[in-house]
Order: structure tokens, then C-alpha cells, then sequence
């Protein structure tokens, strides 16, 4: 088959581009993840059910 990409450096570098900004999503997505734990019970109100009736307004 032919493959329409480059097989030298420009390819290194893309592939090293995107390991690097795959690392970055992960860590920043862990650290997310850690602050919302570190939050324990408190949560906003997007997690909410719209038909739960016990937290009305007043």
C-alpha cells in the first residue's frame, strides 16, 4: 500500500508532538480527577437529577 505520510523526521517529530500532547491531556486530566475528589461529598448541581424534589429552592 502507499501511505501518504512521510517516513522521515517530519513524522518523528509529529508522533513526538502528539505523545507529548496525549502526556499533557492525561496529566491534566488527572489532576481534574484529584481535585474533584479531593472536593469528598461537595458537587455542583450539573451531576443533579432534575426530578430530585429534595433540594427545592425556598
Amino acid at each position: 500500500m502507499n501511505d501518504k505520510r512521510p517516513n522521515g523526521p517530519t513524522r518523528d517529530s509529529r508522533d513526538d508532538r502528539l505523545r507529548a500532547a496525549l502526556r499533557a491531556n492525561l496529566a491534566r486530566r488527572k489532576a481534574q480527577a484529584r481535585a474533584r475528589a479531593a472536593q469528598g461529598g461537595e458537587s455542583d448541581d450539573t451531576d443533579a437529577d432534575p426530578t430530585d424534589q429534595t433540594k427545592k429552592d425556598e
